[in-house]
């Protein structure tokens, strides 16, 4: 399925997206689909709506790494150049907003609403990869999964968290094997740090214990 763009009727009866509803167009991507490709002209901004996104970047030889994941109401795809480092994919079907980046400049009264709204977007962003990196560099394995369902869970904000990611987009991420994640996921169950229901829903059982593993 390409993606489509949505109806002002069904547009309407989507919750209000505050400022950047104002200037943006809502499509739907199919799971699986491309979003933008890496290298292409970055001259748009997304928001989620509904479902989730990742990023992510080939390497030369053909391994890839995990950029970061987009849940709804967070925004993606603002690059300091002119073209994209990543790729971008629906992780399931996904409602996004679209805008272009010029459409800022010239949204009269909503402009200042809309440069505070990515203001803080970028710094969150920027705050998520500083922790990235230190994760990739310093954390063991089980620190490194622990740090991942913690930030899953307070991302999602809810009892039962449900990882719409793959195992293999978890290693990616993470700098690990899908190997290593699984024989960690389960100790991290075993030890009664986390509760799986089903092989993609978690909730945290003792959240002092998973805090413990993230700062350690």
């Amino acid at each position: 399925m390409t993606a489509q763009v949505l109806s002002e009727t069904t547009a309407s009866r989507m919750n209000p997206t505050g400022a950047f509803g104002a200037i943006g167009v809502r499509m739907q991507f199919a799971a699986g689909e491309e979003i933008y490709a890496q290298e292409e002209e970055a001259d748009l901004i997304y928001q989620v709506i509904e479902g989730s996104v990742r990023t992510s970047r080939l390497l030369s030889d053909g391994r890839r790494q995990i950029g970061d994941f987009y849940y709804p109401e967070e925004l993606f795809g603002m690059e300091a150049g002119d073209e994209h480092r990543f790729s971008a994919e629906a992780l399931s079907d996904c409602t996004i907003l679209v805008a272009k980046r010029s459409a800022v400049r010239h949204c009269g009264d909503e402009r200042e609403r809309l440069e505070k709204l990515i203001w803080a977007a970028t710094t969150h962003e920027l705050a998520r990869t500083q922790e990235h990196l230190f994760m990739l560099g310093r954390k063991s394995a089980c620190e490194k999964v622990a740090s991942f369902l913690m930030l899953a869970a307070e991302r999602v904000r809810g009892d039962l968290t449900t990882l719409v990611m793959s195992r293999q987009d978890m290693a990616d991420y993470l700098g690990l094997t899908i190997e290593t994640v699984s024989r960690m996921l389960s100790q991290l169950q075993s030890g009664g740090i986390v509760e799986f229901v089903g092989c993609r829903s978690f909730r945290v059982i003792q959240p002092s214990g998973l805090a413990r593993l993230v700062t350690a």
